[in-house]
């Protein structure tokens, strides 16, 4: 395949198959206090509870388990703030094979220090000064290993849908169906993948995609047409969702695909993090709430319908945990 070509349905099956008894099956999480709070039935796709605390995992394993012998023995090299970071890391554990992550130096400190448990070696750098995509490409050419997109990228994508073919057969064992549902979203890999199920599995359900208020490129590229980049900003407390444009790849699925895209202010994160803990019994981090941070801060009214969210993460430094208990009530 050329690095033009996008996976489809039968790609993310095929995904399914190489993650099965390697990935958690994650639960479907639904409480009465927030059905009752958005006016609806809402699901929640807890993969906070996938290996590594987020669904990188899953696209990690699915592109790295399709390297040769020869490639292995070289190893790979990502760049992440922490979530693909993690998920690289432990399936190059799982298939030994030597990893090198590119992070930026204001990665929380749980994530990076999780990277290196899992036997990486971690390189920092300086997010607004240096580029990581050059960091890594000069590793790569040094040591001979693969480059490993956090999105853009055909088997990550399908490895992410997984996501989406496991909640949509698991409404199905319920006789449940979304009309929406929300789906953070950095580079678009997990939208994308989940998209690709979802067209199959649940025609009639409407995607959107959350952002952080700010970090809205999708948003800005949906209204465009095409991949839109921002312009540098302040930095969010949604750390994972970070990432300055759609990927071309993932925005050429999520394109077509998307009914809209909403944005959440940090303290709409915090409050839903706070609630996740209380009423669901799950930390969720801030880039993994944001869909959750939208229902609850009103600007999706369910009015009955029924939606899917996606929590795609935990990884959630204590301090920063701590600053969502201020709207613990």
């Amino acid at each position: 395949m050329s690095g033009t070509d996008l996976p489809s349905f039968a790609d993310v099956e095929d995904a399914a198959r190489r993650l099965e008894r390697l990935a958690v099956r994650t639960p479907l999480v639904r409480n009465n206090a927030l059905d009752q709070a958005c006016g609806g039935p809402v699901w929640i796709k807890a993969e906070t509870l996938q290996l590594t605390g987020s669904f990188k995992f899953r696209g990690a394993y699915n592109r790295l388990c399709r390297l040769s012998d020869d490639e292995r023995s070289r190893g790979v090299v990502a760049f992440s703030s922490g979530n693909h970071a993690q998920g690289v890391a432990h399936a190059a554990q799982i298939l030994d094979m030597p990893a090198v992550i590119v992070m930026p130096t204001d990665a929380p400190a749980i994530k990076r220090e999780a990277t290196i448990g899992y036997g990486a070696e971690v390189i920092l750098y300086d997010r607004f000064t240096q580029s990581r995509e050059a960091m890594a490409a000069r590793l790569a050419a040094e040591r001979g290993a693969v480059v490993v997109p956090a999105f853009d990228d055909f088997f990550v994508m399908a490895g992410q849908g997984t996501v989406g073919l496991e909640a949509a057969e698991q409404l199905a064992e319920l006789g449940a169906a979304p009309d929406v549902l929300l789906c953070p979203a950095s580079g678009g890999g997990l939208l994308a993948g989940i998209g690709l199920a979802f067209e199959v599995k649940c025609p009639t359900t409407k995607l959107y995609v959350v952002e952080p208020e700010g970090f809205t490129d999708h948003a800005d590229s949906l209204a465009a047409g095409h991949p839109v980049a921002r312009a540098p900003g302040p930095a969010s407390l949604c750390d994972a969702l970070m990432a300055p444009r759609p990927g071309d790849l993932t925005f050429a699925i999520n394109g077509p695909r998307l009914a809209g895209a909403l944005s959440v202010t940090d303290d709409q994160v915090l409050a839903a993090m706070a609630f996740a803990f209380r009423h669901l019994k799950l930390v969720i981090e801030p880039g993994g709430a944001v869909g959750l941070a939208a229902l609850l801060s009103g600007q999706m009214p369910l009015n009955g319908r029924t939606a899917l969210v996606i929590a795609s993460g935990g990884n959630v430094d204590p301090e920063t945990f701590e600053k969502s208990l201020k709207f613990f009530n």
